[in-house]
């Protein structure tokens, strides 16, 4: 299932974040596969677009960044998935 990760810089922790970011790279948790990410220009603002089969994996990206950053972590769909959704709302609703 793929997941849409939003997260915003606590104010103070642009030095910690930048100093993490440069010794982790950013890597994903095991269970999670980072599919893109892009960050804002000016700001520790940002999200990323990752795949995991469950939470688990979810849960550790936001633990290991909790402390510098809030996080937020949505489902994702795509239009594909909406209009299936979608049409099957519309079928149950006739």
């Amino acid at each position: 299932m793929k997941f849409i990760v939003q997260w915003d810089g606590l104010p103070t922790a642009e030095s910690s974040v930048i100093e993490r970011f440069m010794k982790t790279g950013g890597q994903a948790p095991e269970g999670v596969t980072l599919l893109g990410r892009w960050h804002a220009i000016g700001g520790l603002h940002g999200f990323a677009v990752v795949e995991a089969g469950d939470t688990r994996g979810l849960s550790a990206l936001a633990l290991e960044w909790g402390d510098l950053l809030t996080m937020n972590i949505f489902p994702a769909m795509t239009d594909e998935d909406l209009g299936a959704a979608l049409g099957a709302y519309q079928a149950a609703r006739r």
